[in-house]
């Protein structure tokens, strides 16, 4: 199949998926998703596939959710709001889901619905450019796949999510147990394959029965009913429509995305009264 916001490489027993819009900071836009779905689809009826390796091309994993598209198509309401939210909840729980292990490698900014994919992930490794983040809250939006706290902890997870904390470095990222390794970024790439080529070698089966057990760990203490519980919520939310969110979009219709986001950030610098 020809894709056009991916790459898909067959690498010997590894697939390996690259978020392919470099000029948008890799943004994951509807389109985006639905290709992500086929490739899952093809990776996981090939038997000649036993790791997937996922990553961003240029110098960003990506920046998020494509708020372009939200700009674009104004849904409005939670009827507008349902098949938009359950795409983008859907498609990166498929590398949990995978029957396969799934690595993301991770360079510069991870951000937002981009973040929860490197966390639906088995193993993140991350390059010493990689810094992660959830803003959503920063400008009125909800979170969509709600696995933070499932990875480092309730304390940590509000923290980070309340405040819309979207600078979190590679290293901070290793020490709280979103990432398991940090290494220089010209050896991002080799550090991920090599990773998933020495998982290959095991029998596919165990490999796969092992990972059904270990996420079968977090499952058996609700997290699927959780996650879709907490969608559930971001769901009310977007449908509903913040006052944050509603001037937000405004100012990046009228004066575009950048405008946007210094205003969103300005709120943030601005002294208490």
């Amino acid at each position: 199949m020809t894709y056009r916001t991916i790459l898909h490489e067959a690498l010997g027993p590894v697939a390996r998926l690259t978020l392919n819009r470099p000029e948008r900071a890799n943004a994951i836009s509807a389109g985006m998703l639905d290709e992500l779905a086929s490739a899952m689809d093809t990776i996981e009826g090939d038997d000649a596939v036993r790791a997937v390796v996922v990553r961003g091309a240029g110098a960003s994993f990506s920046s998020g959710f494509d708020l372009k598209d939200q700009m674009e198509r104004r849904p409005a309401g939670v009827a507008d709001w349902r098949p938009i939210l359950r795409k983008d909840f859907d498609v990166p729980m498929r590398f949990w889901r995978c029957p396969k292990p799934t690595i993301a490698a991770v360079r510069g900014a991870c951000m937002a619905g981009a973040c929860e994919l490197a966390l639906a992930c088995d193993m993140t490794i991350a390059s010493e450019t990689a810094y992660f983040g959830e803003p959503e809250l920063k400008f009125g939006a909800g979170i969509v796949v709600m696995l933070l706290p499932w990875i480092v902890g309730p304390k940590l997870a509000k923290e980070i999510i309340l405040t819309g904390e979207d600078r979190i470095t590679a290293e901070r990222a290793r020490a709280i147990g979103m990432v398991n390794r940090v290494v220089p970024d010209a050896e991002l790439d080799e550090a991920a394959l090599a990773l998933a080529r020495r998982i290959a070698v095991i029998d596919p089966m165990v490999v796969r029965e092992t990972k059904r057990a270990l996420n079968r760990q977090l499952e058996a203490r609700g997290m699927l009913d959780a996650l879709e519980a907490a969608l559930e919520i971001d769901l009310g939310i977007e449908g509903e429509g913040s006052v944050d969110k509603r001037r937000f979009m405004e100012i990046a219709r009228e004066r575009g995305l950048k405008a946007a986001l210094a205003w969103r950030d300005s709120r943030f610098d601005a002294p208490a009264s």
